[in-house]
């Protein structure tokens, strides 16, 4: 399988990984499919994610989404998590294979989560 070199690079170099003592929100999500598992804590003030952590177990796109949505989240206010689909996810990657596209849903679904939580 060919990645970009964006995958790449989020693969060997994870933005944002780890978790946040004191979040505002946690969330879980999982690919019953593949078994791929994201984790996203986040801190929100003023309605803003000022601080994005995350942990994954899973294949490199799913990796490389986990640290491209923790990266973007960062700075955003929590209105703009709601719309997030898994198109914008693998454009900013540079493409996704399709079988790695079940990364790019996982990814956008925890976006999802955090609203949903924090809305």
């Amino acid at each position: 399988m060919i990645y970009s070199e964006k995958v790449l690079d989020h693969f060997h170099h994870p933005r944002h990984l780890g978790e946040i003592a004191e979040p505002s929100a946690v969330v879980e999500v999982t690919n019953p499919v593949c078994g791929d598992v994201l984790k996203v804590w986040v801190a929100l003030q003023n309605g803003k994610l000022i601080e994005v952590k995350f942990k994954v177990e899973g294949c490199i796109p799913a990796i490389a989404c986990g640290s491209w949505l923790a990266e973007w989240m960062e700075g955003k206010s929590l209105d703009a998590l709601k719309s997030l689909v898994p198109a914008q996810i693998e454009q900013g990657l540079e493409g996704l294979p399709p079988a790695s596209r079940h990364a790019s849903v996982l990814a956008a679904e925890a976006a999802r989560e955090i609203w949903k939580k924090l809305s």
